[in-house]
């Protein structure tokens, strides 16, 4: 159990007395965020040259716990830092990794960063307008310096999990196929991955989440690289491809991050590790992105279905599996799809059902978001987007099902009905019996996930390009 403040307060003091060679008083210290992962505190102390705010992450409820499998746990991402900062990443400074003796729990404290980590401000915001055109340049130079990281001098070696691209596949596919759910292009993604593994490239320090919204910029640059919690050692052009995956790039139209293109990404890569970048290489971990969150997003569904987070918000990242899988469709094999027309079906009824979902949408949108703050107003919007998914269920979801029901009959020369039919396709995928080469499968999986994502999200940029 966590301490009350003022115990916590307490320890807090005694530590920084004891650790910080600077500090001269105390401030305040305020929790910023309520994560699972972690918890975050913005300190303020006083010092010789004035006030100064201090930075601590520490685990839940300030307790002592061993890393999960596969991950670095808090005082590796200590380490981490420190190592990239020696390594010319920007990175805050790290003054001290808590231990048992201090009772505030595993974590460290650090120097508090200024700037912007909201990635669509960095794709949109007038302040940046300077930095963006050479900001892909800059990530590039950035990846470049984690992956030349030496890991056996900084002892990063023995505390990382090694993981090859095979793994991180197989890895993903098991934990979408726990889900029991027969999403036909997310095993046709698995099953193109698998035939086209990377097999030439050097181990390195892979960040592993490096993309727009994980690190922190200011109007002249880079200012710190977040989140280190997902580090490995793997192939390091996973760091590439996941910046440009298109999940990323909010809403942007440049493939990196939606603030730049690849050629000067790979650019800055280039400069600094003298290594030449394949194109291919980071199309893989593009198109595995892609994938991966696909299978996350499902995750979250099944998060609400089997609680306790019963919240709004977890359904409707569900349904944006469905713009990973159409970027899958872009990356892999685009063409031409003819959409699903809208429904003028008669509806006796008065009001209609359609009437009372827009209804209670306008409401939230009005008269909710208008009088709240906070995260009530932004459920309140994410509910709103849900019955918007919900109208055009209504409107485009039943020729939709029976269009792709006819085309696996097709198919499979078969009567069978939809799920069973979707599921032979997920099996025969799994099995390899069905060749990702043909020409009536991709021809079904493009019209079955571009008229899906009508349903789901028609402003995703990945549905624009599928019917571009």
């Amino acid at each position: 159990m966590s301490d009350s403040r003022d115990v916590f307060e307490q320890k807090l003091q005694a530590v920084l007395e004891q650790r910080i060679d600077f500090y001269r008083g105390f401030n305040s210290a305020d929790r910023l965020s309520g994560g699972a992962s972690q918890e975050t505190f913005r300190i303020s102390i006083k010092t010789d040259d004035g006030d100064r705010i201090l930075a601590m992450r520490r685990a839940p409820g300030g307790l002592f716990t061993e890393p999960l499998p596969g991950y670095p746990g808090l005082a590796t991402e200590a380490l981490l830092m420190q190592s990239a900062k020696a390594a010319g990443v920007p990175e805050p400074e790290v003054y001290w990794v808590l231990q048992p003796e201090d009772e505030l729990g595993g974590g460290f404290i650090m120097e508090w960063i200024e700037g912007e980590a909201l990635g669509a401000r960095i794709v949109r915001s007038e302040a940046y307008a300077e930095i963006r055109p050479k900001l892909a340049f800059e990530c590039g130079q950035i990846m470049a310096r984690i992956h030349a990281i030496d890991l056996e001098e900084t002892g990063l070696k023995q505390h990382l999990a090694d993981i090859s691209p095979a793994e991180f596949v197989a890895q993903t596919w098991t934990r979408y196929k726990a889900l029991n759910t027969p999403q036909p292009m997310i095993d046709y993604a698995a099953r193109w991955l698998t035939d086209n593994l990377p097999v030439s490239f050097e181990p390195a320090l892979v960040h592993n989440d490096f993309r727009n919204g994980n690190f922190m910029l200011s109007p002249q640059g880079v200012t710190a690289v977040l989140d280190w919690e997902l580090a490995h050692i793997g192939d390091p052009m996973r760091d590439l491809g996941w910046i440009c995956t298109n999940s990323w790039r909010f809403g942007g139209a440049s493939p990196v991050g939606g603030f730049g293109e690849y050629k000067d990404l790979f650019a800055g890569y280039e400069s600094i590790s003298g290594k030449r970048v394949d194109p291919d290489h980071v199309k893989f971990w593009e198109v595995f992105g892609s994938f991966w969150w696909a299978v996350g997003c499902l995750g979250m569904a099944e998060h609400y279905r089997s609680g306790p987070d019963k919240t709004v918000e977890r359904p409707a990242i569900g349904r944006r599996s469905s713009e990973c899988q159409v970027d899958c469709v872009n990356l892999i094999f685009p063409g031409a799809v003819e959409l699903v027309p809208e429904s003028s079906g008669v509806d006796l009824d008065m009001p209609r059902a359609d009437e009372l979902l827009v209804s209670v949408r306008d409401f939230l949108r009005a008269d909710v978001m208008n009088s709240t703050k906070g995260r009530t107003n932004f459920m309140a919007r994410v509910a709103s987007n849900s019955l918007d998914i919900v109208l055009r269920e209504l409107s485009l979801g039943q020729e939709h099902r029976r269009r792709e029901l006819e085309r696996l009959q097709r198919l499979f020369n078969s009567t069978d009905n939809l799920e069973n039919l979707r599921w032979r396709l997920v099996k025969e995928l799994r099995d390899a019996s069905m060749r990702l080469d043909s020409a009536a499968l991709q021809s079904h999986l493009r019209a079955t996930v571009v008229n899906q994502i009508a349903i789901d999200q028609p402003k995703y940029s990945g549905f624009k390009s599928a019917i571009a």
